[in-house]
């Protein structure tokens, strides 16, 4: 009988050890293209380790979270909210037994689409695209078609439906999904009251005393609180879901961020700035397709429109990058005559 890989042991412990309800990596629904397996891991850890090495990835880290260009240093950026989401996901799938790697490359590669400048990027392209823009149909896309020169990751279903149906309108087929979808929220609902504390734009009374009480004081005692309610509520359910107390309060919060912070003038401010500068490059790009990269006038050649190729490179921006963009085509460069 021949021994086993590495990855077919791994395989045989999810078997052994998982919930009845977890995705295992044996049943996946597999790939758009078929491979031959990796020797070492099983398909969801293969698909973590491609979205960790990928470019857009990389670029998180310049990406604004909420507040634009923030003066400091431990303001969160669309990376750190991503490894946020991760940890979150992970140590409710832990506590579940359900798929860790199938729940850490869902959120890793969850908000690989967002557009520089955050939320006010992406209502800006979906405003100016004909087709419309929405992040996480743009992170599915890059996975199947961005990355790698028109490659893709070829990643497997399950990672690929989990990052399409991670917003509240949309619900995953996985529970590793739900759980993805839930920690997404969670994550930016508290790390967004740290940083808007921490900008001076509220103080810890200004929530509701009420939503307090119930899910706690600190940033700490709210994931605290979150996270078990999660956990104790979907244990042995095949389902993923909060106690209609505490979730209640966590929807009433998320809407007084927006009423205090998404929509605080005094927090987003620079957003007007940042809307128009993308519209000017958006404009800019229409009339002068040829400033594009290769690999962007190669999609227009095999049948792809200028609205969707023109919103893939601009929502592939950093922030710095965008900036650099648009100083160079509409402001004044310095020049250097031959002698002087």
């Amino acid at each position: 009988m021949a021994e086993l890989t590495i990855r077919e042991n791994t395989e045989k412990i999810e078997q052994e050890t998982l919930s009845p309800y977890a995705t295992l990596s044996v049943c996946s629904k597999g790939r758009e293209r078929e491979e031959e397996p990796c020797d070492i891991r099983p398909v969801f850890q293969r698909d973590r380790d491609r979205i960790l090495h990928c470019k857009a990835f990389r670029r998180l880290k310049n990406k604004t979270q909420v507040f634009l260009t923030p003066k400091g240093d431990h303001y969160r950026t669309r990376m750190s909210h991503t490894l946020e989401v991760s940890q979150n996901a992970r140590t409710i799938a832990k506590a579940l037994r359900l798929n860790e790697d199938l729940v850490e490359a869902i959120a890793l590669g969850h908000d690989l689409g967002h557009t520089p400048f955050g939320h006010a990027g992406e209502n800006m392209l979906n405003s100016l695209c004909k087709d419309g823009f929405c992040h996480n149909e743009q992170s599915v896309r890059i996975v199947e078609k961005l990355e790698k020169d028109g490659q893709g990751l070829n990643l497997t279903w399950e990672v690929r439906d989990g990052i399409l149906n991670h917003q509240t309108r949309t619900m995953p087929h996985t529970l590793e999904g739900k759980i993805v979808r839930l920690s997404d929220k969670i994550a930016y609902i508290n790390h967004d009251i740290d940083d808007a504390i921490r900008a001076h734009v509220l103080v810890r009374e200004d929530i509701p005393r009420e939503l307090r009480e119930i899910l706690g004081e600190t940033t700490k005692e709210r994931l605290n609180t979150l996270i078990h309610d999660i956990i104790t509520n979907s244990e042995g359910i095949g389902d993923i879901r909060m106690s209609k107390d505490v979730e209640t309060a966590m929807h009433r919060l998320r809407r007084f961020m927006f009423e205090s912070v998404y929509q605080n003038p005094s927090a987003k401010g620079e957003e007007v700035k940042a809307r128009g500068l993308l519209e000017r490059l958006y404009d800019y790009y229409q009339k002068h397709l040829t400033l594009l990269p290769d690999s962007y006038l190669s999609m227009l050649k095999e049948g792809e429109t200028t609205d969707r190729v023109i919103c893939d490179y601009i929502s592939g921006m950093t922030d710095q990058y965008a900036v650099a963009k648009f100083s160079e085509y509409f402001m004044p460069q310095k020049w250097q005559v031959d002698g002087i």
